[in-house]
């Protein structure tokens, strides 16, 4: 089943559509997504100040912030929810630098990342934290393609199909979290 209240968007990420995306815009993703978390970023910064090969061209690719539960009989994955972004961000602003168009998790960012999605033209979506079961269900292939030794932190390589997300921060400068605070203020 297609929603139509939502953007439908293909990762890789082209120029295009990281321009129609603002701060606020529901998205369903399909195509290829990499899981990576904190000691996994760390690692691939390690290897570019090396000029290592990555395990994948980041070039227009989506990070998924995710570490899954093992997959029960029948299953592609377990549960596969978001973790919080900020462990990622003394990382986030080499690897925008360097190719990244998306990145998915839960929580805000820090500033130097922000910073570093408007000048590379990035942008950060928010998945729906306690929701892993469901979206489990748009994640339709994952292989473990670098860094097995750090079990659910391993790099994995996800075909999707509508993948639900909010953009939170866009090229623009736009954060929906900071929308949401002001909305509330009392003055």
């Amino acid at each position: 089943m297609r929603l139509t209240n939502k953007l439908h968007i293909t990762s890789p990420i082209d120029a295009e559509t990281i321009e129609k995306l603002t701060a606020g815009t529901q998205v369903l993703i399909s195509g290829v997504i990499y899981t990576a978390r904190d000691a996994a970023h760390q690692r691939l910064i390690q290897a570019l100040d090396k000029s290592e090969k990555l395990p994948f061209n980041l070039k227009g690719q989506t990070l998924y912030y995710m570490g899954p539960s093992p997959a029960r009989a029948g299953q592609v994955i377990g549960s596969a929810g978001p973790t919080t972004s900020g462990r990622m961000d003394s990382y986030s602003p080499r690897l925008i630098a360097e190719g990244i168009k998306g990145m998915i998790g839960k929580g805000m960012r820090s500033p130097a990342v922000k910073e570093a999605m408007e000048k590379h033209k990035a942008v950060y979506f928010a998945a729906i934290g306690g929701a892993g079961a469901l979206i489990s269900k748009s994640i339709k292939k994952s292989e473990v393609i670098a860094y097995e030794e750090f079990g659910a932190g391993a790099i994995r390589r996800l075909e999707v199909e509508d993948f639900p997300a909010t953009v939170v921060n866009d090229i623009y400068g736009g954060d929906l979290y900071q929308e949401g605070k002001t909305k509330y203020v009392i003055e």
